[in-house]
């Protein structure tokens, strides 16, 4: 088996726009102009060297360390043991080397799976979410109703980027991570309608795949590898950090 440092990032699949005419997708009016700001910071577009350590190479790195501890085969071989905590130790720590989350939102994370109770639903659940049978809808609000149902102290761990940060760092070719307030104004900027909701729900999470299936479509050229560039893509149009 190949290294695990030598992994290779996925293709990119599932949640395709139905096939439209190429006018379609150029007639967002601001998509021309969000590529233009991207390339103005990364000249060498998703090749950039400062794109790759600004935005990048983190979030590889997580999905990666994911892929060492926490594949499906070991996965499945903690849950058999019952090792409940030890997969939450595990994914929360990952997720902590990133700046994914804020960090009252890694404090609510960590708290709520500190005990038995809420590491043992979140192990299985996330699990199913990843790995298990159903479709991708069914999937995707039975694990918003798991996260909801895990202890809470004082911040609610219900929220969008608890919700979406362990898909995208376990499974970067399918999912996405959601920062709310950034990825509106993305969208705005792009000219995409994007049908947001506080409350995490499939009709918003499916929008917003929707919205990363047509960055993906309007930048081929620039071969974007995963969710990970159409994440940093759509960061880059809508963070304060970016500002011209």
């Amino acid at each position: 088996m190949e290294p695990v440092k030598h992994l290779k990032p996925p293709r990119i699949r599932h949640y395709q726009p139905r096939p439209q005419p190429h006018s379609i997708y150029d007639s967002l009016p601001g998509a021309r102009e969000c590529r233009r700001k991207f390339l103005r910071f990364f000249p060498k577009g998703f090749q950039d060297k400062t794109y790759l350590a600004w935005e990048r190479n983190y979030k590889w790195q997580a999905h990666v360390e994911w892929q060492s501890q926490l594949h499906q085969d070991e996965y499945r071989r903690l849950l058999r043991a019952r090792r409940y905590t030890e997969i939450a130790t595990r994914a929360v720590r990952i997720e902590s080397r990133t700046n994914l989350l804020f960090s009252f939102e890694k404090m609510a994370l960590r708290d709520a799976v500190r005990e038995t109770q809420g590491a043992r639903l979140f192990a299985m659940e996330l699990y199913e979410f990843l790995f298990g049978p159903e479709d991708d809808k069914t999937s995707f609000e039975r694990w918003c109703e798991a996260v909801g149902r895990l202890p809470r102290k004082q911040t609610r761990v219900l929220t969008w980027p608890v919700v979406t940060v362990m898909g995208f760092i376990a499974q970067p070719a399918k999912h996405i991570f959601l920062k709310p307030t950034v990825t509106r104004t993305a969208a705005r900027e792009y000219g995409y309608d994007f049908q947001y909701r506080s409350r995490p729900s499939w009709e918003t999470y499916k929008s917003l795949l929707d919205f990363a299936a047509i960055v993906r479509r309007d930048l081929r050229d620039l071969i974007p590898r995963d969710m990970i560039d159409l994440q940093s893509y759509i960061w880059v149009q809508g963070s304060d950090e970016y500002e011209e």
